[in-house]
């Protein structure tokens, strides 16, 4: 196809690749390569520091799916978060989205208040919710004993650690809340005025209006919600460290320490590997879903 192209047009792709060039040195080096290479130590084992790698095939997978209990306690804990958290923050987000895209007074304060904690790194947020958490002179302990309720141990209660972990995420929904928001606001408002002349409530305008034209939406945010989720990590570090009793010892975290605590590092890039087919197979699912769950605007039936 190259021998096809006229002098002057190869002068011009040669132009355009050269000022592309460092993007694709760096995702060459930096992307393409780091992950074949993983693949390649996925099916070695090290023996002792210092010596070469020593080939076991798909020793490590095997090893992870049937000998490995703390994989699967990774694994549930993960899936708890994406399965429970997922669905309660995007419920959250559009309830408060239809709030907030009322015509109400002061509702860009409001906005922006909302939006304001997803700018602080999670990091600070962690450190932060810690201290909210602390059943002794925590936030919400505190407000409990103002109704003489002996609050629990949230993060220190291996039944309470993942549900605290998610009432955290709440903080930071503003980011999905302002998708929903663009969402809401791209509606026309022609559907509720039809809808309001034949005699439709606000129920039903939400369940057969809103919902099935944000539709779109809801995928978006659960498809990057599903994606984000499999890979929680940082909360979990600070906070718990994988505690109580392995509540919050996540996929990701749980990664980590093999590669970087025990330095398993081929067993670490089997279980990255793992990770990696494991969230084709979860997005794979909800994009099958989709076509019968979702309705874009203009497309027949």
């Amino acid at each position: 196809m190259i021998a096809n192209i006229s002098r002057q047009e190869r002068r011009r792709l040669g132009v355009g690749l050269l000022f592309a060039s460092p993007w694709i040195i760096g995702f060459v080096t930096l992307t393409v390569y780091p992950v074949v290479l993983s693949f390649y130590y996925s099916l070695h084992v090290y023996t002792t520091f210092g010596k070469p790698m020593q080939w076991v095939g798909f020793t490590n997978y095997t090893q992870l799916l049937t000998s490995d209990d703390l994989f699967w306690v990774s694994l549930y804990n993960t899936l708890f978060m994406v399965v429970l958290g997922i669905p309660f923050h995007i419920a959250l987000a559009i309830l408060l989205a239809l709030l907030l895209n009322m015509n109400l007074r002061g509702l860009s304060v409001y906005r922006t208040i909302f939006y304001l904690p997803t700018i602080v790194p999670v990091v600070a947020t962690s450190i932060l919710w810690m201290w909210v958490f602390n059943p002794e002179y925590g936030l919400i302990n505190a407000v409990l004993a103002e109704f003489d309720i002996y609050g629990p141990g949230w993060l220190t209660d291996p039944d309470l650690a993942k549900p605290s972990l998610i009432l955290m995420g709440v903080w930071t929904i503003g980011s999905t809340l302002v998708i929903f928001l663009a969402g809401l606001q791209g509606i026309s408002r022609q559907l509720y005025e039809a809808a309001m002349i034949d005699g439709a409530g606000t129920l039903h305008q939400v369940r057969h209006i809103t919902l099935p034209m944000l539709s779109p939406v809801i995928f978006f945010n659960v498809v990057v919600g599903v994606i984000g989720g499999f890979q929680i990590f940082t909360q979990a570090f600070i906070m718990t460290n994988g505690g109580p009793l392995d509540a919050t010892l996540f996929y990701a975290l749980y990664l980590y320490q093999n590669a970087f605590k025990y330095f398993k590092m081929p067993y670490a890039s089997a279980m990255a590997w793992l990770l990696f087919l494991i969230v084709i197979a979860a997005t794979l699912i909800v994009f099958r879903s989709s076509a019968h769950l979702v309705y874009y605007e203009g497309e027949e039936r």
